[in-house]
């Protein structure tokens, strides 16, 4: 592969980055030092192919944290050093490994220039040199080892990478404040139902519901953490704010799953927006019955989403609008890949915090909010 293709591919990735995800861009890191390059081969035994070797000249991996640039497949780009030290660890994980076993699991002259991070999982490139797939791409998985064939070299890589890119989100590629995500949606499976279907007699055997909520259960903290500066920002707003919020996510997720189409539910989100708390269901209610049912049509159908769906209409308009937000946030991220941006425009699009840290949680004061772990910890560590 050409050298050039890989500052060409750099080139549109950066340009890229810095206009539409900035945030993301500042954590490339500045370019590693030949010196540095030429020790790293030394202390593997490898000779690396000039693609690695230039696109290290490019960046010298990404910063580590929640803003940092990844690949498409969640790995982060990883530093001279940080090659050095997960290539010895994967050694050392194969180094009982022999024969066929060992080559499709790891062998001593691949390298991994990308991380999972949470396991050992990351991108990987062949430094057998004079070997056929000398410089090819591949991805290590813990539980199958090495899988090559993801591209020829790592300038053919980065350069489906900067397609990708440039492609937005029919690539996968989602910004929001400033930073890239990796998103893809499924699509919902064929509709079923009709909002002419008669309700079932109370007697029918249907899934029932869980009508245990409560508009005054608390929410762990943790469910916010994973929204990240969405979390801190639902976690700081006044509480009608989010239960506006709530009511405004809820009505998007019956539109796109469909079970708007069902009177007794688009009643009842219709009541609720209005301000009109409806009366708490009884399994054999009208609304009860509408949604029981739905939960046995998707069961028999095996579509998760709506059955997803049909289970969180009760605690959306029964329960906490913490709870509720969260929970709409987590089947939106299945249907559509605008999820944030639909979230903060129905939170009334304020400014953003920063993204939370165990000092935000355990500083934070919300009654309706559990954060209480991270309290004692901040208080154990402020002595």
């Amino acid at each position: 592969m050409r050298r050039d293709l890989v500052e060409d591919s750099w080139d549109r990735i950066d340009g890229w980055l810095r206009e539409h995800a900035p945030r993301t861009f500042a954590t490339l890191r500045l370019p590693a030092g030949r010196e540095e390059i030429a020790a790293a081969e030394g202390k593997l035994g490898v000779v690396f192919p000039p693609d690695l070797v230039t696109s290290l000249l490019r960046h010298n991996g990404a910063l580590d944290g929640p803003e940092t640039f990844l690949f498409s497949t969640d790995d982060r780009l990883l530093a001279v050093s940080e090659i050095v030290e997960d290539t010895m660890f994967m050694r050392a994980i194969a180094e009982d490994l022999d024969g066929e076993k060992a080559e499709h699991y790891w062998i001593d002259a691949y390298v991994k220039f990308g991380s999972y991070g949470v396991t050992s999982d990351g991108l990987t490139i062949d430094c057998r040199r004079g070997h056929d797939s000398y410089g090819a791409i591949g991805r290590f998985f813990d539980e199958t080892g090495t899988d090559f064939g993801r591209a020829d070299s790592l300038g053919g890589y980065l350069a489906e990478l900067a397609d990708r890119l440039e492609g937005g989100k029919d690539g996968g590629a989602v910004t929001f404040n400033g930073r890239l995500f990796w998103e893809w949606a499924g699509p919902l499976g064929p509709d079923w139902g009709s909002a002419d279907d008669p309700l079932p007699g109370p007697d029918t055997q249907l899934p029932e519901l869980d009508l245990s909520c409560s508009p005054t259960d608390l929410l762990h903290v943790g469910f916010l953490d994973g929204l990240e500066e969405l979390g801190a920002l639902i976690a700081v707003l006044p509480r009608e704010q989010v239960a506006q919020a709530a009511q405004r996510q809820l009505r998007r997720l019956a539109v796109e799953t469909g079970l708007n189409k069902y009177p007794e539910i688009r009643s009842a989100l219709d009541a609720w927006e209005r301000g009109e708390a409806p009366p708490r269901p009884e399994q054999a209610g009208p609304l009860a019955l509408r949604l029981r049912t739905v939960l046995a049509q998707a069961n028999a159908q095996g579509d998760g989403p709506r059955r997803w769906a049909a289970e969180k209409m009760v605690h959306g308009i029964w329960g906490s609008p913490y709870r509720s937000v969260c929970e709409s946030a987590s089947i939106r991220g299945r249907l559509t890949v605008d999820w944030r941006a639909d979230l903060h425009a129905d939170l009334g699009n304020p400014s953003l915090p920063p993204i939370p840290d165990d000092r935000f949680w355990g500083t934070l004061r919300n009654p309706a909010i559990d954060s209480s772990w991270h309290a004692a910890q901040y208080a154990q560590d402020q002595g």
